[in-house]
């Protein structure tokens, strides 16, 4: 395939500067020397042209310009070649008359003599028969140097090229036709080389054994018509011939470039393909050339920009020597001494010259050719977008726009395109604008605008309907927004269900399409947390219009929650449950509803929140209060009860009074009170109705937890002016037995009934008599006991003080054993072992018998001492305050009034209960120690 670069429109402007300068004819090298050889004037008889110097030297020439050289060879030097990578040159020339060219390398880095040094010479010409050099070339790693001849034969010196010792020459190639060019090629671990001769194109593979030969093609080219190019070519060999240029790989033919002219010279330089032909048809005007030159036979330099395709620089030059390149630059060398510096231009001077000259693809080409950055290569796109839209090119401008996404602010292009008639054009910039995930909120609205407004279903479904959440570019929640206010319900709720927005899709199908079916089923598939909370929203719109299906809904919610996959229950995850009372509200206007959702709650989970036992009680008691069947009535009425009696108002009692109260449910209203144990209420309830038998049989249960009900039972009965004889006496039978009131205030209190007679009191007043009368004789009996008893302690107490006491025990009265000395005696009568004594004694004054009771009695003379205290000051602090009720107030609030027992369970016959407090603490101050 021909690649066909020609003049005209695709020709660039000038991408060189150039300045001339007479000096020596140089070739380049890659440091501060170059090399300087003379060139002999081709012969027209022959087929080659003999590079020479004819007095053997070889010229160094610096930047400066300052000529330096050495005497190489004693007649002349041909060939020069210097490595780029070493400071090593290699030299082919003649040391006598006669074809016997030597080759030499010299190693510029070491003198000799002020020299450089030559490291090798070694003989050039294959075998014995004589034969002309006609090109050389080294491998930079130093292990390769091939030379060709005029004769068509090529010898590789495979080893250390500087030393002898370890290189090997040997005849790679023969042939028929004088070879005019050699390249090496190294890629990877191969390395091939490339042999051209004036008829054919070969490569060989030199770093294996056979070195195996790929004949590339069957014409070839003249001398200095070959180059390798660089990587950005993929280091392929260029061939130029008359006709076309061809470019090799080392197994296959590349492409080709139809060139017009006798080809001279072939060059590579920094991208470029140089070439020198001589064309008699055309003679371009050129800065080069005199106005009074008559020669119309000019050589043409043409620099090829192979990558973009279009000529880079073309001028016209006077037999021209050679082309190198050095310093950065491309020089000329001419016949006539004079040496012209081609300097290239650099990248944004190259693109102002192509943007006024409106060549923007030439000038993307280039930017990406000298590896412009994104920045850069984005403004020259906006640029060339910018110039096909001022020409009406708006398909061609946004394609340009769209190569600057991530670049330029979208805004820039989407007011350009906002026109009605633009809009095909601006959906094509805000798709990719998505796809390359760069759009906001904004971007996807108006794209969405855009194709509703298109009516292109198609791509609308083709945007949203993505594979994967890793897919989408775009925002989709405004997404949804977009699509539902524009109508297009169906693809909202795609992106809704798709992507898990579960608010939008129940708005959406409960708002718009009133699909309340679909709704529930979607909310039924959720997971817990969404499901609950999207009931707590839409649960009273969903009861009002399916009640029965979201009243399932919200029992399997509340109980053992599982989403639903296809219709069928996900047995295998963990049930969840909510919390039921929070769904009593949705229930607002379904009293049916609820009442079935109330009770499944308290059948299925007994644990549920009290909320749902208390509205489930005040719904019962409301049908019961309306209900007029007196059957269906009479059910209700049980139904509250055993719901009253089922244990689960105990924290709430109250809360469940109040609504028994307002609904007039007596009986619930006594269960209640009875489990309240508010014994006064139910008192009064059967007192307001009066129900006297009531009244009766409330005091007989609940007497003797609050035997105040006896009394307010005689006080009610006495008021009455019926009949109540047979009340009253059942009454005052029990105040009698249980003595709760005196009976003076008895008949104060049926003072008040005018048909209460005397009769009616009499059997009770003769009885209280009777035990008052029994009283009075055991009281005078107790006292007289109690006389004889002090008196008996007092003569004791006299003759302890005024006798001495006789200590006659036998015994230890603790180990009842035969008392020894040393013994412990005390006037009570015990005595002890010592050792016994001390074992069990707490204190060497007291007597451990008589320990304990001694200290009751105590405990209690103190208690006493310190009532009397404290009642002396609490009659102080209330006769001196001017706010008695606070004094009385702090008192009961310091617990003074409070019951305090000190001695519990005394034994009957205790002696110290029966004695005075003086003379038991007379008896214990009397006691003392003796042994």
């Amino acid at each position: 395939m021909k690649s066909v670069c020609r003049r005209g429109p695709c020709r660039a402007p000038l991408w060189f500067s150039w300045s001339s300068r007479v000096v020596l004819w140089s070739t380049g090298r890659k440091k501060e020397v170059h090399f300087l050889t003379c060139y002999q004037l081709s012969n027209p008889g022959r087929f080659l042209d003999y590079p020479a110097h004819m007095e053997g030297q070889i010229w160094f020439l610096p930047r400066s310009l300052q000529l330096t050289g050495f005497q190489a060879y004693k007649l002349r030097v041909t060939h020069l070649y210097q490595l780029k990578q070493h400071n090593i040159l290699a030299s082919v020339g003649e040391d006598e008359e006669g074809i016997n060219p030597l080759v030499k390398i010299w190693n510029l880095e070491k003198r000799d003599g002020g020299n450089p040094l030559c490291t090798r010479i070694f003989p050039a010409i294959p075998g014995t028969e004589p034969t002309v050099v006609s090109c050389l070339t080294v491998h930079e790693n130093l292990n390769f140097m091939a030379i060709g001849f005029t004769d068509g034969s090529v010898t590789l010196n495979k080893g250390d090229i500087t030393r002898d010792r370890h290189s090997k020459t040997q005849i790679l190639h023969k042939g028929n036709y004088p070879v005019t060019g050699l390249a090496f090629r190294q890629a990877g671990k191969t390395t091939h080389l490339f042999v051209v001769t004036t008829e054919n194109v070969q490569s060989y593979i030199v770093s294996g054994k056979d070195y195996p030969r790929v004949e590339l093609d069957t014409h070839g080219c003249g001398l200095r018509c070959s180059a390798l190019s660089d990587p950005s070519q993929d280091l392929q060999f260029i061939v130029a011939g008359d006709e076309c240029v061809y470019l090799y790989q080392p197994d296959e033919r590349g492409p080709c470039f139809a060139f017009e002219g006798h080809k001279l010279i072939a060059h590579w330089f920094r991208g470029y393909l140089i070439i020198v032909s001589r064309d008699r048809k055309v003679s371009p005007k050129s800065e080069f050339t005199s106005r009074d030159s008559q020669s119309s036979d000019k050589q043409i330099l043409n620099i090829y920009d192979l990558c973009n395709k279009f000529i880079a620089y073309s001028t016209v030059f006077e037999d021209v020597v050679d082309v190198l390149a050095e310093w950065g630059s491309l020089y000329v060398l001419t016949r006539d001494g004079r040496v012209h510096a081609l300097q290239e231009k650099d990248t944004q001077t190259k693109l102002e010259m192509l943007f006024k000259k409106n060549l923007f693809e030439m000038a993307i080409n280039l930017a990406k050719s000298q590896h412009l950055d994104s920045d850069g290569l984005a403004q020259i796109f906006m640029q060339y977008g910018d110039h096909l839209y001022s020409k009406g090119n708006h398909d061609g401008a946004v394609q340009q726009y769209i190569r600057t996404i991530g670049k330029l602010e979208p805004s820039y292009v989407i007011r350009k395109f906002l026109d009605a008639q633009r809009i095909h054009n601006l959906t094509a910039y805000l798709q990719t604008l998505h796809r390359q995930s760069l759009a906001n909120a904004d971007h996807t609205t108006l794209l969405l605008n855009c194709y509703t407004k298109l009516k292109d279903s198609s791509k609308l479904e083709e945007f949203i309907k993505t594979k994967s959440e890793s897919e989408v570019h775009f925002d989709v929640e405004t997404a949804i927004k977009v699509l539902r206010q524009a109508g297009y319900y169906s693809h909202a709720l795609y992106l809704a269900e798709n992507h898990a927005h579960h608010e939008w899709y129940l708005k959406i199908q409960l708002e718009d399409i009133k699909n309340y079916q679909e709704a529930l089923r979607y909310i039924g598939k959720l997971p817990f947390e969404q499901a609950e909370s999207n009931m707590k929203r839409y649960g009273k719109i969903l009861m009002h219009h399916i009640p029965e299906q979201t009243t399932q809904l919200l029992k399997g919610l509340c109980t053992d929650y599982r989403p639903s996959l296809e219709g069928r229950s996900d047995r295998e995850a963990p049930g969840c449950r909510a919390n039921s009372e929070e769904f009593i509200p949705i229930f607002a206007n379904n009293p049916r509803e609820l009442k079935a959702f109330l009770e499944h709650m308290s059948e299925v989970q007994p644990d549920s929140p009290q909320g749902i036992y208390d509205t489930l009680l005040e719904l019962r008691l409301q049908n019961w209060a309306h209900e007029k069947d007196p059957q269906v009535k009479e059910k209700l009425h049980s139904e509250a009860i055993s719901l009253l009696k089922s244990g689960r108002f105990c924290d709430v009692f109250d809360k469940a009074l109040v609504l028994c109260q307002m609904h007039d449910f007596q009986d619930g209203v006594l269960y209640l009170y009875e489990q309240g144990k508010l014994f006064q209420q139910i008192m009064h309830y059967h007192m307001q109705h009066e129900q006297y038998r009531q009244v009766i049989s409330v005091c007989e249960r609940h007497g003797e937890q609050d035997p105040s009900l006896w009394e307010q039972a005689l006080s009610y009965f006495a008021r009455k002016e019926e009949d109540c004889k047979e009340y009253v006496a059942a009454v005052l039978k029990h105040i009698e037995n249980k003595n709760l009131m005196p009976p003076l205030l008895v008949v104060q209190t049926l003072a008040h009934n005018s048909t209460a007679t005397l009769s009616v009191i009499r059997d009770y007043l003769v009885q209280k008599l009777q035990k008052q009368s029994q009283q009075i004789a055991q009281d005078e009996l107790r006292v007289r006991r109690y006389r004889e008893e002090t008196t008996r302690i007092r003569q004791e107490i006299q003759e302890l003080k005024a006798s001495p006491k006789i200590f006659q025990k036998t015994k230890c009265s603790i180990c009842n054993s035969a008392l020894e000395l040393p013994s412990v005696h005390f006037l009570c009568g015990h005595s002890f072992h010592q050792h016994c004594f001390e074992s069990y004694s707490e204190s060497d004054a007291d007597c451990p018998t008589c320990l304990p009771e001694n200290r009751k009695v105590m405990d209690m003379i103190r208690a006493q001492e310190q009532k009397r205290d404290l009642h002396d000051q609490f009659q102080h602090q209330l006769k001196c305050s001017n706010d008695s009720f606070s004094v009385i107030a702090d008192y009961f609030g310091r617990g003074v009034f409070n019951k305090l027992t000190l001695l519990t369970d005394p034994p009957t016959a205790r002696l110290t209960s029966s004695l005075e407090a003086g003379l038991q603490r007379d008896l214990l101050m009397h006691s003392r120690r003796g042994t």
